[in-house]
């Protein structure tokens, strides 16, 4: 079977973030006022052909830890469906 693993990648919440903190100040000269914090992450989808679904997650999280994300400075989420 064929599954999608859909895969979010956040910097660590105790790292200092400067694209979110860039993209907050433009936020705040566009008069955006409401917004109190920005993180940038990075969103990837895999199509991984598995027996089944939890053998799929396995796939993915391999990616991550392997290749995808790098652990020191970041976190990873995974989905399958």
């Amino acid at each position: 079977m064929t599954f999608t693993a859909f895969i979010n990648i956040m910097p660590l919440k105790e790292l200092l973030d400067p694209q979110g903190k860039a993209v907050m100040g433009g936020l705040k000269n566009l008069g955006l006022r409401g917004v109190h914090d920005v993180r940038i992450g990075k969103r990837i989808t895999l199509q991984i052909d598995a027996e089944n679904k939890e053998a799929a997650k396995q796939t993915a999280e391999e990616a991550c830890k392997k290749l995808l994300a790098n652990q020191v400075m970041e976190y990873f989420e995974v989905e399958v469906k």
